[in-house]
């Protein structure tokens, strides 16, 4: 629902989470290998990894463990834990860093567009951790190997504002606050269409959308509630520059969000419409975060502008 009198993660705390799967009529009688590979979020996991999972147990159905050619039925429950890797090794790269502040406890970034903050099956170089572990060797170990001192994340193709600690402390204390909500996190967003709304609150829930499993959705069926307060900036005829607060940060939370309400992200390959600006990627920038220091207590607030591809789009909607 949208409330037009309220105004008050996209990225996500990082933490990985089971993936429920329920199975429908139409796709009773699939392996079950051939379905959690095809159905996962990552195109790069392959069907001989997942056969890997399902002999160790990380894949159950109803709650037991079967073998990898299991026939899933009608109303089958499936769960998936991804395992994080026993081994891994992630090279430091000389990669450059825009780096907003940094002390012995955190380091706040201005990550560009395009780059993928941590490792992952089919992005093992050129993230943000190999670049971290080149320019600083104190890193949180919370959440292993592959995604050292990474509290929370935001979308390849999405830029801006991003939190790293560099002990546990520091972790323990920034993912509390982002349980908590208490982390300000507004984005600047350029969305199709002109927006009735001066202000206003999108409330509404947020899972797997179930026509595509690897996208996300609206919907009541499995899904974390997730709240997106939004505020026009500028207006342009067919397109609306926002500001956005998160108030939770759920995966694609304001992709989502804005398609939701008739407003899709522009130039979003995965959410968006077809005919749209000249950005590789959306429209969408981690502009102003601000959390409370682990150590010392004071309150921290950055920002950062947007990167010039974004404001060379702007100028252009301008001056039509």
């Amino acid at each position: 629902m949208m409330d037009s009198n309220l105004f008050n993660n996209e990225d996500e705390n990082i933490g990985e989470e089971p993936v429920e799967f329920v199975i429908r009529g139409e796709e009773a009688g699939e392996r079950l290998d051939k379905f959690v590979t095809e159905n996962m979020y990552d195109d790069a996991i392959s069907r001989t990894q997942v056969q890997d999972w399902i002999k160790n147990g990380n894949v159950l159905v109803n709650g037991r463990t079967v073998k990898p050619n299991y026939k899933v039925a009608d109303a089958d429950v499936i769960v998936v834990t991804v395992p994080e890797p026993e081994s891994a090794v992630i090279e430091p790269e000389a990669i450059p860093l825009d780096v907003v502040y940094e002390d012995r406890d955190v380091i706040v970034i201005n990550k560009p567009r395009g780059m993928v903050v941590h490792p992952a099956p089919g992005h093992s170089s050129g993230t943000v951790v190999n670049a971290l572990m080149h320019h600083c060797q104190d890193l949180s170990g919370i959440n292993g190997v592959l995604r050292p001192g990474i509290v929370h994340r935001i979308d390849k193709d999405t830029s801006g504002l991003l939190m790293v600690a560099k002990n546990d402390l520091a972790h323990a204390s920034l993912a509390a606050q982002l349980k908590e909500h208490s982390v300000t996190r507004k984005y600047i967003a350029l969305v199709h269409g002109n927006v009735p709304h001066e202000q206003g609150t999108v409330d509404a829930p947020i899972g797997r959308d179930p026509k595509d499993r690897k996208l996300f959705t609206v919907t009541e069926k499995g899904s974390k509630h997730a709240v997106t307060h939004f505020m026009v900036v500028e207006r342009f005829g067919d397109y609306t520059l926002m500001e956005l607060q998160l108030e939770t940060g759920r995966t694609h939370q304001i992709r989502v969000h804005m398609k939701y309400i008739g407003h899709p992200m522009a130039g979003d390959p995965v959410y968006g419409r077809s005919k749209t600006i000249g950005l590789k990627g959306q429209a969408l920038h981690a502009a102003v975060l601000g959390f409370v220091h682990p150590r010392s207590g004071a309150e921290l607030v950055f920002e950062a502008p947007m990167p010039p591809d974004m404001e060379h789009e702007l100028d252009i909607l301008r001056k039509r």
